[in-house]
């Protein structure tokens, strides 16, 4: 059963109403196409939370998608990604500085924020739920033209992605 409508409900409105219909996603650099990928599945999940009894049919699913995530985060370089974050952070801060809010708060490893029990926990201490206002800006970010440029083959984030790389196996 779903709650009374709430606030929550048009944040899920936003995330869906975004396309990547005139995206080529398959020139993104495939690390960080599976990260963006799963970062908006953690949104919609953490919102769905809010804006859905958690034993609603949408949440459960999620829940599988979530679980079998956890394995493919473990497969080839997709490990590298907070080690790339945390890099960038050290050796380009403008950079790292420009990437969307929860790549940076998720993993920087000098920051509390995480994915709990699959859902977005950015002050783990806070029974606080997430306001509404952090889930249109993330979205945003995410959809932001100049990243989404940035995270094909050849873009700014490649390209570092690529120094990272030689500088770690170097």
């Amino acid at each position: 059963m779903l709650h009374e409508k709430n606030e929550y409900y048009p944040v899920i409105d936003r995330l869906y109403s975004k396309s990547l219909v005139l995206e080529s996603v398959g020139d993104f650099n495939p690390v960080f196409y599976f990260y963006f990928m799963d970062t908006l599945a953690h949104i919609d999940y953490s919102v769905s939370i809010l804006a859905y009894n958690f034993h609603n049919i949408r949440n459960k699913m999620n829940m599988e998608y979530m679980r079998w995530r956890i394995d493919e985060e473990q497969k080839g370089e997709r490990t590298l990604f907070p080690e790339f974050i945390n890099w960038l952070k050290e050796n380009n801060p403008e950079k790292f500085n420009s990437l969307p809010y929860l790549w940076r708060a998720i993993y920087d490893k000098s920051n509390p924020a995480g994915y709990r029990s699959f859902r977005i926990a950015i002050n783990p201490d806070s029974n606080q739920p997430t306001p509404v206002s952090s889930f249109n800006q993330w979205i945003e970010e995410f959809f932001d033209q100049k990243f989404i440029k940035s995270i094909y083959k050849g873009g700014s984030l490649d390209i570092l992605y690529t120094e990272f790389l030689a500088n770690r196996n170097g």
